[in-house]
């Protein structure tokens, strides 16, 4: 595997030095003519800012509202059980922030206090249990970085390029810091009976959201969380308390959780037969595919972030994942998958937790077939999506893990396109 290594002599040629390295004066090509943002005394110099009790709960600045969720109006019928997708675009490192971080509702996002949470676990169990959030608070308590991917992510692609923008093909996805306990935790205080080898999880919200999830997996990574990224979760992310499942599909993160019910076979609830499998190119359906595969997207330069500047230095950036465990490499190809160079990751891959990988590469102004390709700790390597096709066919909607392409043309736009 070869890096990309840019020539000393194109780099430097008619460029200027900025913090070690050396980049086009983007105010002036010949840098010969003053900047008045240099020279002259601007306005936010000239007056006092706002105090320290101005926004008690800090706010994003204005220049960047922007960077928010978006939804696609013709996608479902209304908002209500819709989902909305998070600017990873707009984005770096991996942590998102709780207020853009998408959202999938089946009945809407309730507000439900804390005073009046209960956590019921029963079924085959020596001892059933209700907790209260208070209850859950004297519990040994935990920190987690995991991502969270809505099995959809990506759904719309399996056809062809259908989204302009890596928001909406691959931003139904977030990563963040969990505060809780291990579900194994309250399961041992309730005691399972030997014929318990499944559990079913069910959510406080009008839909009744449910997942089976089995014994092994429960008594795992399960997670009940009541923070994220250090403070209370948002209302839409599940308020006060909700269902954190390492790896596996997002609709098993059951918010809003209230019920934990130990069985000896899976409940097939609606969530788990009408929807959330997949279905093949001969009419069966794939059932039980709970994990998300390694899968990895260039987020700049893509469709919402084009490239703004003339030829030179240029940071490629992306997202990695896997549920299968930490991504331990990615591949950027230029040229639509002929030569391929490695990436440099930001900092060793975490177990199913999201990576950012950075690809710096000296743009000659041409055109550009972006993509990414994701290895994980288990030797699973990302597909092309005829290699998916060819397993899967083209009615699934879930678990879409293929290489996306990015067109860069020679303007710096950038366009959805798929390159077989």
């Amino acid at each position: 595997m070869t890096r990309i290594k840019t020539s000393r002599r194109s780099f430097l040629k008619g460029s200027v030095a900025v913090g070690g390295r050396r980049f086009d004066c983007q105010y002036d090509s010949k840098c010969k003519r003053p900047d008045p943002l240099i020279t002259e005394m601007q306005e936010w110099a000239q007056f006092t800012g706002d105090g320290v009790d101005a926004t008690p709960y800090g706010l994003p600045i204005d220049f960047e509202s922007d960077v928010v969720r978006r939804n696609v109006e013709w996608l479902t019928a209304d908002t209500i059980s819709s989902v909305n997708f998070t600017p990873i675009h707009a984005l770096d490192g991996t942590i998102t922030p709780q207020g853009c971080a998408f959202e999938r509702h089946h009945s809407g996002a309730i507000e439900l206090r804390k005073e009046d949470y209960r956590l019921m676990i029963n079924g085959l169990v020596e001892k059933p249990l209700i907790f209260t959030y208070e209850d859950l608070e004297r519990f040994p308590r935990e920190n987690h970085v995991y991502f969270c991917e809505c099995a959809a992510n990506t759904g719309m692609e399996w056809a062809g390029a259908q989204l302009n923008g890596a928001q909406f093909t691959h931003g139904m996805i977030h990563n963040m810091e969990y505060t809780g306990i291990p579900l194994r935790t309250l399961l041992n205080e309730a005691g399972i009976k030997p014929e318990g080898s499944w559990v079913f999880v069910e959510g406080a919200d009008a839909s009744s959201n449910g997942r089976s999830i089995p014994i092994e997996k429960a008594l795992d990574d399960v997670f009940v969380a009541f923070k994220a990224n250090g403070e209370a979760l948002r209302k839409e992310h599940g308020y006060p308390v909700r269902l954190v499942v390492p790896g596996w599909e997002g609709n098993m993160w059951v918010k809003w959780l209230r019920r934990v019910e130990v069985t000896d076979q899976p409940i097939e609830s609606r969530e788990e037969t009408s929807k959330y499998t997949d279905t093949l190119a001969d009419g069966t359906s794939r059932k039980w595919t709970w994990v998300m595969d390694a899968k990895s997207v260039i987020t700049s330069p893509s469709p919402q972030a084009p490239i703004k500047h003339k030829s030179g230095p240029l940071v490629v950036s992306g997202l990695a994942w896997s549920g299968h465990g930490a991504i331990t490499r990615v591949d950027v190809t230029l040229d639509g998958g002929k030569n391929w160079y490695q990436a440099r990751l930001a900092k060793p891959g975490e177990t199913k937790a999201l990576t950012r990988f950075y690809l710096d590469i000296d743009w000659n102004g041409k055109e550009m077939f972006l993509q990414s390709r994701a290895h994980d700790e288990t030797g699973y390597v990302q597909p092309t999506k005829e290699q998916l096709r060819k397993v899967r066919g083209l009615n699934s909607i879930y678990h879409n893990n293929c290489i996306q392409t990015w067109w860069v043309k020679k303007g710096g736009e950038v366009e959805n396109v798929e390159v077989s």
